[in-house]
């Protein structure tokens, strides 16, 4: 028989967790209250769910009262869109705790519902991101009296990472340099920065014995690396920011001035878990656009799914200002305050 979470000793083991994430939430609302954000509320009904070309959305059709065809809508995968609309529209400091749905993604780190909370700071960059993302988690571990994340491994071992020593920052390039032992940038060629020849990167791979197939891309291989060579060494001892990566792996994110393969982008790692995405926005039109034909036709080739361009976003791209935003998984950070061991330890009611 299924496992009843309703069932009264059942919730009540994680019942004193959920009070303690109310507690939490309402902590990240008192920083945005105190750094002058306002929260705002989006559809998550949607023509275009986003463009991540891995995320699998939830498809669904929009039927009108008067007779009018019907229309394929998408619930979101991100509040993204909807919320650079409203810097578009002259917002400056604003943020969303927002339930977001992504298809084919269930795991101890996954839930096919979960709240994200997005925020945007318009004529600022993704250095400002990083420290908002460092200050709310402390914020968070001091409210909840906590000092550091804590998370059971594969052999069922407590790990530990402290939030009393400060954050590590590393570049993509140093974090490569120092755990597989080259620089990732000499392996792209310049003059096609958003799809590199994988050439370079796999002969890297190679080196350190890492299996590739000759019909990966460059992302491919990239990642394959990351997961094994980096990411296990990043995040134990304390959170770490990765940032500045290869221009092919972010796609709404603004290039760095100074070299077109790099764009303003990071992560966060603890204990093996990615918590945010971030960067600096990309706001020329032009260049958004063929970013995002570029990244349907590779969705369309690897899983024959095919989601449409925003022309309302794209028309107000044209008027938005320069600014950052982040996407933190407040579960996953949740998960970590708490040492719970899966993502449904800090849903009030997980989806069936």
């Amino acid at each position: 028989m299924t496992n009843k979470w309703w069932d009264r000793e059942n919730f009540s083991l994680k019942k004193e967790g959920l009070l303690k994430k109310a507690l939490f939430l309402k902590t990240i609302r008192n920083y945005f209250e105190k750094e002058g954000f306002v929260e705002v509320d989006t559809p998550a009904l949607q023509v275009c769910p986003g463009m991540e070309v891995h995320l699998k959305a939830f498809e669904t059709k929009l039927v009108e009262t008067f007779g009018q065809e019907e229309k394929t809508m998408f619930l979101h995968t991100s509040p993204e869109l909807s919320m650079k609309k409203l810097l578009s529209a002259g917002m400056e400091r604003i943020y969303t705790f927002a339930h977001v749905f992504r298809n084919e993604e269930r795991s101890q780190k996954h839930h096919p519902e979960f709240t994200m909370i997005e925020w945007y700071r318009a004529k600022e960059d993704y250095i400002s991101m990083m420290k908002d993302t460092e200050n709310i988690i402390l914020s968070m571990s001091k409210a909840g009296g906590v000092s550091c994340f804590k998370r059971r491994d594969e052999q069922g071992q407590i790990k530990e990472c402290s939030l009393t020593e400060g954050f590590e920052y590393l570049t993509v390039k140093e974090a490569f340099l120092k755990y597989a032992g080259f620089d990732v940038f000499k392996t792209i060629e310049e003059g096609n920065p958003l799809e590199p020849s994988p050439k370079k990167i796999m002969k890297e791979a190679e080196k350190l014995g890492i299996f590739y197939s000759q019909t990966d891309r460059y992302e491919d291989v990239f990642f394959r690396i990351m997961l094994e060579k980096v990411e296990p060494k990043i995040g134990r001892e304390r959170p770490t920011f990765i940032y500045e990566y290869p221009t092919c792996l972010g796609a709404l994110a603004r290039k760095k001035p100074t070299d077109e393969r790099v764009v303003e982008r990071f992560e966060l790692f603890a204990l093996g878990v990615e918590l945010c995405n971030a960067f600096s926005e990309l706001t020329d039109e032009k260049e958004q656009r063929e970013r995002f034909y570029h990244d349907q036709r590779l969705k369309k080739e690897l899983y024959g799914d095919f989601y449409p361009i925003d022309e309302d976003f794209m028309a107000a791209l044209k008027q938005m200002p320069e600014a950052a935003g982040n996407a933190l998984g407040v579960e996953r950070v949740i998960m970590l305050l708490l040492g719970a061991d899966k993502i449904e330890d800090v849903l009030w009611v997980p989806v069936a």
